[in-house]
């Protein structure tokens, strides 16, 4: 074989080796070769793109494939091409490197993200092209995290919902639920405070519960997928009847939680706040209020908090998620690789709507 490398790699401009809208990714393309070796074209290109695929069965013999998929960016610098009258371009024997420098595009594009039927990609890639020969290809996948979107509707407004309920089992009278939050947008490991009002004019004890949970939807040809999968939960002490209590509970955002992502047509990573009575026998009386999550290094109108801990919260699910955006300090990126790197937890999660279809699961 004439060509013993062909590889892409990147140089990372901070520790937790991610790029942002703006930023300039400096790499190079190497080619080894192990003789004088003439070349048609050698070609980067860098790609941001989201794509969504599952399929459903109806019977046992009928299925249908649903798919759709966006394009962000798509840029080609030509390296080597038509070097010489015949079209080609000469290099001798033993290791070239080819450096290449890249602008991400300074406008809302969407985050890396990585789900079981669908993903968001941010991609390099080389092509180098010979007469007569398959065209060589390499790539390397880079994290990337869009800024915080400040412009998001009532993304610094008070949360308020309020619920009453009648007891009828074993029991008599109502309760009702108020739940208040000082804002809707959060920075990653940002102190959140909640704060409950409970009236119990029931003859039934009532336990105030909390749900911090992620909601995760694929659209594709008019359909809707959707996956939900539990963060935190916590309950406090219960309240008994015929007692009103107003509780300030403070819930840590998880600091490698994944940042919101809304700017999708066709993959949306939300996040919800449930607080809930627990009442034996009785439905629960429940609110959801919405969550944004903003990215630790963005959010000018947010003061940054310190590193916070988790309050007295357990995390359920993955028992050892994979770190996000926290790999050790590196001036190169990795080899190249199939995959995406990982975002957020694992691709397999739960499914409350495993056919998405348009009920309201919030």
């Amino acid at each position: 074989m004439t060509i013993k490398e062909f590889s892409i790699e990147y140089d990372a401009v901070n520790s937790r080796n991610m790029f942002t809208n703006g930023d300039t990714i400096n790499g190079r393309i190497i080619v080894a070769v192990s003789k004088e070796t003439k070349i048609q074209a050698l070609t980067f290109i860098a790609k941001g793109k989201a794509r969504v695929c599952w399929s459903e069965h109806y019977g046992q013999y009928h299925h249908h494939v649903y798919r759709s998929s966006e394009k962000y960016y798509e840029v080609q610098h030509h390296i080597l091409r038509e070097g010489r009258q015949d079209g080609t371009e000469v290099i001798g024997k033993g290791r070239h490197v080819f450096p290449f420098s890249f602008t991400i595009p300074d406008r809302k594009i969407p985050s890396t993200f990585t789900g079981s039927i669908g993903r968001i990609v941010h991609k390099l890639k080389a092509e180098l092209k010979q007469s007569m020969k398959l065209t060589k290809r390499a790539k390397q996948h880079f994290t990337f995290i869009s800024k915080a979107d400040m412009d998001t509707p009532g993304l610094m407004d008070p949360q308020y919902g309020r619920k009453d309920k009648s007891v009828k089992v074993f029991g008599s009278g109502n309760v009702s639920l108020d739940v208040h939050t000082k804002q809707m947008g959060y920075i990653q490991g940002e102190a959140m405070q909640v704060t409950l009002e409970v009236s119990n004019r029931s003859s039934r004890s009532v336990k105030p519960k909390f749900v911090l949970y992620e909601k995760r939807s694929f659209l594709a040809q008019g359909r809707r997928r959707v996956h939900t999968n539990t963060i935190l939960k916590d309950k406090i002490k219960d309240i008994a009847s015929s007692d009103k209590e107003t509780v300030t509970k403070v819930i840590s955002i998880p600091r490698e939680l994944p940042p919101s992502i809304l700017n999708c047509a066709i993959i949306k990573l939300e996040y919800r706040l449930k607080v809930y009575l627990d009442i034996k026998c009785v439905t629960d009386p429940e609110i959801k209020l919405p969550i944004v999550v903003l990215p630790v290094s963005e959010g000018p109108a947010v003061k940054q908090p310190p590193p916070s801990a988790g309050f007295g919260f357990q995390t359920f699910g993955n028992p050892n998620p994979a770190p996000w955006g926290m790999p050790p300090p590196q001036q190169v990126a990795p080899n190249p690789m199939d995959l995406p790197p990982p975002y957020g937890a694992a691709a397999a999660y739960p499914s409350l709507n495993d056919y998405g279809r348009y009920e309201n699961t919030f």
